[in-house]
């Protein structure tokens, strides 16, 4: 250096914000040695930033595949060559420079990133660039330079024929659609500088397109302020992605995005659920998908960033500096009434899991007073069309990706429902001979009033003999239709009651033919003093302390343990739930749900969404 120190600058590679200071260059069958230096591979295109090869294409000629859709064969045959590339016998170099990956075929499209699996290579739905965009890039005139080093070594028939083709103008097709939104220069930057994201747990990550819009729309949104006779606070929204879609991923993305944007680099997230399993892993996919801001974070970054109390959470919001907090929204019943709980910063984002509960009366409201400028973003994966509270309370739809969207788009899959109808039939029979026998000695007004205390309390849904039918027929049918695959699937059972799930695990266990676990929440002191039979209240403590006594008496350690058994080839098959885990467990062996209770609106979709359709054994995929 001139002044004769040592200095050590750090010297971008890619200027992100201007396309113009990169150099753009593309190859067509670029031939590349393999590992071992026994064979070549030739990727159809590789696209290079300033000498980097950031972008692999497959394209394939739609006519050269079979069957009724020929273009979806061919994209499905380069997915498989990126795969094949990617080994480590293969040409595994290239990969570690890539990071966009396309297979594409003229009317279709798919993109992936490294490792991506076959099933999770992504459809592209465009958003911002309108068909007249498309079709002005689709026939532009290419720059003389440009048309020369194209053609450059090639027969001149080839040069005549595309002159030819390009004298009239053509129309965009999917592949165009899909090349023109990704890899236009400055989408290309943005689509790589903020929307991919390596995952400790699953690997490399690209976002999906509704996650890429969604977070630009709550980039613009959360950048604007109220004016000062309305608080001066940072406006918020609904984000309404479908269950199943990726909406912890969005959070995660979101986080990351906000250091990219000077005006919200400093904010601080307050990431608020209502449920500690859902905070636990809210706080796993921060920690993993590097959303606290170093790849090498730990489990315990994850567990400090999470509130201890209502204390715990006053302190940070008026002294802390955390940048993210996660919290249950119970927490500000206790926080508010202290006087340290305010803090009057705009640059505070409250981040709220399933937007759509527990969050109708004070407690909101506690926590909107405890944060009165925050930007407030509410996530929901659950449709809202018959009740509109949950925009009321947040502000207005900022993104919307429906559930028949997620299907075309084959990210989710549809619902398979199978209503086990002759079987509940008999089941019914049984319930009325049952109730029949304990009320002969009873009157015709005592019967009906006991009648309608059974209805309302569940507990002819819970009577002993008509479980051991349903648990029967669950466990036939899971063994013939999941267990005999020898794939390692497994399933949930949803029923009404905790007392329902502990008859339901010995009546599974009597079968023989599954193995079955139990996750619910501590019992509470009066479970039971409403049922008709007292009896019920002694079975389910005796349970509880059997369960417990296996893990030191620890709640936590004791679903971990049968959340981590689950996600394994051996047992338990079938776990067994009342509300817990029927919204956010994600678990991809979990292919089956049998309901035993009454589900509706947002608990239903919430429950079927955790049948996972998807699940990989050996490379292959089970749908």
């Amino acid at each position: 250096m001139p002044d004769g120190k040592k200095h050590q600058p750090t010297i971008p590679v890619i200027d992100w914000s201007d396309p113009s200071s990169n150099r753009w260059d593309v190859t067509e069958e670029l031939e590349v040695l393999s590992a071992q230096g026994t064979h070549h591979r030739t990727p159809d295109v590789v696209a290079y930033v300033n000498g980097i090869p950031l972008v692999v294409i497959e394209a394939k000629r739609p006519e050269s595949g079979g069957g009724s859709h020929p273009s979806k064969a061919m994209v499905q045959e380069g997915i498989s060559q990126h795969l094949r590339n990617q080994r480590p016998d293969e040409i595994p170099n290239l990969f570690a420079y890539a990071q966009l990956l396309l297979s594409i075929s003229q009317t279709e499209g798919r993109y992936g990133t490294t490792h991506t699996a076959a099933k999770f290579w992504a459809k592209w739905r465009e958003e911002e660039f309108d068909d007249a965009h498309l079709q002005a890039v689709k026939n532009a005139p290419l720059r003389p330079d440009v048309r020369a080093a194209l053609f450059e070594g090639k027969p001149a028939s080839l040069a005549t024929y595309f002159d030819m083709l390009w004298s009239a103008p053509m129309q965009a097709t999917e592949q165009d659609r899909l090349l023109v939104s990704l890899l236009t220069p400055s989408r290309l930057l943005e689509f790589l500088h903020g929307y991919v994201l390596f995952d400790r747990k699953v690997g490399k990550i690209v976002a999906r397109y509704q996650q890429f819009f969604g977070i630009r729309a709550l980039l613009s949104r959360i950048s604007q302020k109220k004016p000062d006779s309305q608080g001066g606070g940072r406006e918020g929204g609904v984000v309404w992605h479908t269950t199943g879609s990726g909406k912890s991923f969005t959070m995660v993305f979101l986080t990351k995005a906000l250091l990219l944007v000077e005006a919200l680099k400093e904010c601080r997230i307050v990431v608020v659920t209502d449920r500690v399993d859902l905070e636990t892993q809210l706080s796993r996919n921060f920690m993993t998908g590097g959303a606290f801001g170093s790849s090498i974070a730990t489990q315990k970054d994850g567990e400090r960033s999470r509130t201890l109390s209502g204390r715990d959470l006053a302190q940070r919001i008026g002294k802390g500096t955390e940048r993210i907090t996660f919290t249950l929204v119970h927490k500000f019943n206790t926080a508010s009434k202290l006087p340290e709980c305010r803090n009057d910063s705009a640059d505070m984002i409250v981040l709220v899991d399933e937007g759509h509960r527990s969050h109708g009366g004070e407690t909101h409201e506690r926590m909107k007073k405890a944060l009165p400028k925050a930007a407030y973003i509410a996530f929901t994966g659950t449709p809202l069309l018959k009740d509109e509270k949950t925009s009321n309370k947040f502000g207005p739809i900022v993104h919307a990706y429906t559930m028949q969207r997620a299907v075309e788009d084959e990210t989710v899959a549809p619902l398979l429902y199978e209503e086990r109808v002759p079987e509940l039939d008999i089941n019914e029979e049984a319930v009325n001979r049952w109730f029949d026998k304990i009320t002969s000695n009873l009157s015709d007004a005592q019967r009906s009033d006991l009648k309608r205390k059974f209805a309302k309390k569940g507990a002819i849904y819970g009577a002993a003999n008509r479980i051991e039918l349903i648990a029967w027929d669950i466990a036939t049918h899971f063994n013939e239709n999941i267990k005999k695959l020898g794939l390692g699937l497994k399933g949930q059972v949803a029923t009404d009651s905790k007392l329902d799930a502990i008859r339901y695990k010995k009546a599974l266990d009597e079968t023989g033919l599954v193995t079955s676990a139990i996750v619910i929440s501590a019992p509470d002191t009066r479970e039971g003093n409403s049922e008709v039979d007292e009896d019920t209240l002694p079975e389910i403590q005796k349970w509880w302390k059997q369960a417990m006594a296996t893990c030191g008496n620890d709640p936590e350690a004791y679903e971990k343990q049968v959340i981590g058994d689950f996600g394994t080839d051996g047992a338990p098959d079938l776990l067994i739930v009342v509300d817990k885990l029927l919204t956010g467990f994600d678990e991809p062996r979990n292919t089956v749900l049998y309901i035993d209770k009454p589900l509706k609106g947002h608990n239903l979709i919430q429950a079927v969404a955790r049948a996972c359709p998807n699940f990989c054994v050996n490379g292959s995929d089970f749908n």
